[in-house]
């Protein structure tokens, strides 16, 4: 069976009527989708819609820098449509990449010959150039005639709002922290904006970052800097736990494959359990250490090689990078001051974190604007 919808005309009808068609298409596409399963191989059910304004966010979204950041949020853009691809716009200085994108998308997605040419018109501008090429794009930036209510995103490690606002004069900015599983839509991004951002588009931005996985809206930018030391870069923390649970495996005998198979689904499955059950880690560590067990011995070692003490020395070292990258303060954490301690006679305690706590709330997949 196929089953082949094509609808050209859409834009046409009245925008209520749009709406009440995508919706009914997209459960129509959710119910083949499920039930092929039960039909026999041979069954295939394909239906192919036109882009129209009705799923589009933004009028124009134009990415600067393609990489695989970048990548990562295009596709489940268009493939979830959010974002038509008609109406995307990618500017890279590799021309292949532009090319690859492009033709995997049979066309549809716009590619520039430059900065300026790629933001013409554009509403939303996500920018996913490395920190160390930001400058460069700054002064191309410049050059452009940018609406003055275009929105910038960005999805630049280490770099704050005020740089951008000086950077390209644009008042309207975004800044979010991603990680690398966006690419298969299990993202977690951690953002926040100028107050400027009305709660409206505060939505529109917020339906692009979950097109990829959850995100968290803070008030305080501070907040970014953390989380890029915990999210941002912790599926690198995770990663190398997994290569070096992999290897231990293989040296006692185990085939690559199936070392590599214990350990994706050991994680994946404690990860779920803990999420599923919500208790304590503790509680969860304590349930399956017997006394005088095997868990209990291979604690012991962990314990006795200091590794918490190494992980969160990892994440302050990660943070403190993050500060550094955008210019701020960086002597912070356990046994770093960045002011004279104080007398011996004085009671005043010493933190170990002297910097301001941040303020405000985060907010998960609700109103961005909404406090809890």
């Amino acid at each position: 069976m196929i089953i082949i919808c094509e609808f050209k005309k859409i834009a046409a009808l009245p925008k209520p009527v749009q709406i009440l068609f995508i919706n009914l298409s997209t459960m129509l596409r959710q119910f083949l989708n499920v039930t092929r399963f039960g039909l026999g191989q041979k069954t295939r059910a394909h239906i192919s819609f036109f882009s129209t304004s009705a799923n589009s966010v933004y009028e124009k979204i134009a990415f600067i820098g393609a990489g695989k950041m970048a990548q990562a949020l295009m596709h489940p853009l268009i493939e979830q449509q959010v974002q038509p691809a008609e109406k995307i716009t990618v500017y890279d200085v590799s021309n292949s990449t532009m090319k690859k994108i492009s033709e995997q998308y049979d066309g549809k997605i716009n590619t520039s010959e430059s900065i300026p040419h790629a933001l013409q018109d554009a509403d939303l501008i996500i920018l996913a150039v490395k920190p160390q090429n930001v400058c460069k794009v700054y002064e191309e930036m410049r050059k452009a005639d940018i609406s003055i209510n275009s929105t910038l995103l960005s999805v630049i490690a280490g770099k704050p709002i005020s740089s951008f606002t000086n950077g390209t004069g644009m008042a309207k900015i975004a800044r979010s922290m991603p990680n690398t599983p966006a690419i298969i839509g299990q993202g977690l991004t951690v953002w926040c904006s100028t107050p400027n951002i009305e709660s409206e588009e505060k939505e529109r931005i917020e339906k692009i970052l979950n097109s990829f996985g959850k995100s968290i809206f803070v008030e305080d930018e501070s907040y970014i800097d953390m989380s890029t030391a915990i999210s941002g870069s912790g599926p690198a923390y995770i990663f190398l736990l997994m290569e070096a649970m992999i290897d231990a495996a293989v040296h006692m005998g185990f085939s690559r494959e199936t070392a590599t198979t214990l350990v994706h689904h050991t994680i994946l499955g404690s990860t779920m359990y803990a999420m599923e059950s919500k208790e304590h880690p503790a509680v969860l560590r304590n349930s399956v250490t017997s006394p005088a067990g095997t868990t209990a011995s291979a604690i012991y070692e962990l314990e006795n090689g200091k590794f918490r003490t190494v992980i969160k020395d990892a994440i302050w070292a990660c943070y403190r990078r993050s500060l550094e990258m955008g210019g701020s303060d960086s002597n912070v954490g356990p046994g770093r001051v960045s002011f004279p301690p104080p007398l011996a006679t004085s009671s005043t305690t010493v933190s170990h974190h002297p910097v301001e706590a941040p303020h405000g709330e985060m907010i998960e997949n609700g109103s961005a604007d909404k406090k809890q």
